[in-house]
């Protein structure tokens, strides 16, 4: 199967009930054959409209720190561990919400085929709902964040913050500077 072929199932799925709600699969995207894979938690209120991952406030952090950090964003692949858009209304805004382990799980085998397709060398772990998809419900990222670990199908996984997280943080420079330390080791893994 093909990325396209597989965007194209997941457009119809219907593993769990956040589909009726989001207005559309937020499928990855980016190179087909990427040395690093960049996994995020959900789509947000933006990536939900547009229909593309990281195009909203976050995505704007994230294209900063890649820069900033060496790693051209052109050349990466950006998927969400879960790809529909968990919400709750709350006058015209739609305020994002965690999602489950049922929801994430339900979008697992999406999540690994597109990781068995793109095969990344670096696949970094953006916030706790993907290091839950991709290592486990036991793995912290305030623990583990900014080490490489290896995949056992070759190549590493680096765990780190969500860059949405860098909005909310009390001190966004510190937050920020944590965040760009990480994404720099990554791009140093040979």
């Amino acid at each position: 199967m093909s990325l396209p072929a597989l965007r194209e199932a997941a457009r119809r799925c219907q593993g769990c009930d956040l589909y009726r709600n989001a207005t559309q699969t937020v499928f990855g995207e980016g190179v087909p054959d990427a040395r690093y894979m960049l996994v995020g938690e959900e789509p947000g209120d933006q990536e939900d409209r547009q229909g593309a991952p990281f195009v909203g406030p976050a995505g704007h952090v994230l294209d900063r720190a890649l820069e900033e950090a060496g790693i051209d964003r052109d050349t990466v692949y950006v998927t969400n561990a879960v790809k529909h858009f968990k919400f709750q209304p709350r006058g015209k805004r739609r305020i994002h919400q965690k999602p489950t382990a049922a929801e994430i799980d339900a979008c697992h085998p999406w999540l690994t085929a597109e990781m068995s397709l793109v095969n990344p060398e670096i696949t970094v772990v953006l916030g706790a709902t993907a290091a839950r998809a991709l290592l486990g419900p036991a793995f912290r990222v305030t623990r583990e964040r900014g080490r490489p670990l290896p995949r056992s199908e070759g190549g590493f996984y680096l765990a780190t913050v969500h860059p949405s997280s860098i909005l909310r943080a009390p001190d966004r420079d510190a937050a920020y500077a944590g965040f760009l330390s990480d994404l720099r080791v990554a791009a140093a893994l040979p």
